[in-house]
Formats: structure tokens, sequence, C-alpha cells
């Protein structure tokens, strides 16, 4: 937080010099009110205010979840609802089926670990770096994804939720077995290994809600949603079910500011406005607009 009260300024004013403009070409004021870190939404919802009122222009409260969907119309100017959603990033992982502008239905979201985390956690424990969800990504292409049996935790439930704590626990309990044992660790088929087990659970989870919907479009958003694996996975699994599959470019998938703006001119278009008065809400939920 102390770092985003410092670099704050300097990046808004960076952003209209390269943009070349000014806040008086502007029509509105979006930021982002949850979920996240209270902290760093706290400094971002001050600036965002200070601006409104300095500047006289509407306040425009986003949510984060529904900003990384959303940044999909911005790059697929065509692309209108309905659709499911896969939202799969470093805080969260959940399936959304937008049934239209600001109407959501939450069909299901992570138990325990979201799946950036559980990446970040697996890489670390391995010492591969930081972010791990990349790292694990590369390594994987060079490893058989078969070569491990991990479990895919309650691809069998009839729900849409999703668990990886067990994943992430029995590649943990893998790797001290094999350090026991005195075996080498093969690290691109642990990565692959590992990796399929998560994406088969969110394919699967995926086309069966698309499914169950009726909807023929399904669009993959957040951090997670630049793993080239799961990229090329989900679409293919989709055409074979006769769905088209859509995805942003991947600097798009980590949290960006244009993100918040596409989801900022969805609400301006309706007139969803905030008050100076508004809160962060760190544990902010997708609801459907009134």
């Amino acid at each position: 937080s102390r770092k985003h009260v410092e670099l704050i300024s300097p990046v808004i004013e960076e952003a209209l010099l390269e943009a070349n403009v000014t806040l008086d070409d502007i029509d509105a004021i979006a930021v982002t009110q949850g979920p996240g870190l209270v902290g760093a939404l706290l400094v971002g919802l001050g600036v965002a205010k200070g601006l409104s009122y300095a500047t006289k222009l509407p306040l425009i409260c986003v949510n984060h979840i529904e900003a990384h969907i959303l940044v999909n119309f911005l790059e697929y100017p065509d692309l209108k609802p309905p659709l499911v959603a896969l939202v799969v990033s470093g805080g969260h992982t959940a399936l959304v089926y937008m049934k239209d502008f600001g109407k959501y239905e939450v069909l299901g979201e992570t138990l325990d670990d979201a799946a950036g985390e559980a990446f970040d956690k697996v890489a670390k424990f391995l010492d591969l770096g930081y972010p791990g969800g990349p790292i694990i990504d590369d390594l994987a292409a060079k490893g058989d994804p078969q070569s491990i049996n991990f479990p895919r935790a309650i691809i069998k439930t009839d729900d849409y939720n999703f668990s990886l704590s067990g994943l992430k626990t029995a590649v943990l309990n893998y790797v001290s077995r094999q350090q026991a044992m005195g075996k080498e660790i093969d690290i691109p088929d642990l990565c692959a290994s590992f990796q399929a087990a998560i994406i088969d659970v969110q394919i699967y989870k995926t086309l069966r809600a698309a499914a169950e919907k009726g909807v023929d479009k399904i669009v993959l958003a957040g951090g997670v949603a630049a793993n080239k694996s799961l990229r090329e996975r989900l679409q293919n699994e989709a055409a074979k079910e006769g769905k088209d599959f859509f995805y942003p470019t991947p600097f798009l998938c980590t949290d960006n500011a244009a993100m918040i703006a596409c989801a900022g001119y969805f609400k301006f278009k309706k007139r969803k406005t905030c008050s100076l008065d508004a809160n962060a809400d760190p544990n902010m939920r997708l609801v459907n607009e009134s």
C-alpha cells in the first residue's frame, strides 16, 4: 500500500500523457471497489474520490471480477451475452453465467486455493521462482502431463466449485516421497502433470456449465487466462462442443487499468455511478444490478 501511495499520482500523470489527453477530455472516473487487498483498494478509491470531487466528474465503482470478464468485450466488440465465463487469477477462481450486462450468476468458486495461488505455492515449494504460473506453464510444455497421476479434485461432483488444496498437498507428498527414496524428480513432468490436473477440472466444469445454461459462448478471464495450455485446451474442447471461445490478449489478462475503464464504460452507459461515500469492499461479491 505504501508503494501504491508513492506511485499512483505519477502513474496517472504518465497515463494521461501517453494517451495524449487531459482530465478535461474525460467523462467519468472508474475505480476498483473490490474484491482485493484492502490497502490497495483504499489508495485507489481515495485518489479516485479526490479526482471526482475536484473535477466534478462522476465516480464509477467497479467490481474487479466483473472487469476481468468485461475486458473480453474490449477485445471482441461483437461479443454479446449470454455466456459462461471462467475467471482464474491469483486470488480468485470462479465460474460465472453472464445473462446480460450487469446480470450475473456465480455458478461456482474456489473452496480454498485459487488457481494462481496454487501455481505460486507449488512453484515456491519447488524453488522455481515467482510468479509461478508462467514458470510452470513453460516447464510443463517440455513434460508429459500423464507421467504422474495427480488427483482431479471434485470433478465428479454435481456443483461447479473448485478445490485445489488436495492437489497441492499431493504434489508436496509426491516430492517428499521421491526425495526420501533418493529418486531424481523430473520437474517438467511434474509441472505438466500438476497443470493438467488443474486444467482438466476447469475445462470439465466450464463445458458442463455452458451446456446446462444453453449458451454457445465461453470466455476466459483473469491472470491465469494467459496460461498457454489452458487457452489451447479449452479452445479445442469448446470447438468439439460447438462453442465459440474468447480470451484476452495476455497483457489484458493480468490486472490492468484498461479492464477497469472497460467495466466503467458499461456502467457509465447505464448511469450507474457511486457516491463519494463509497467504501472499499475487499470481499465484494458479483451481484446483479437493479
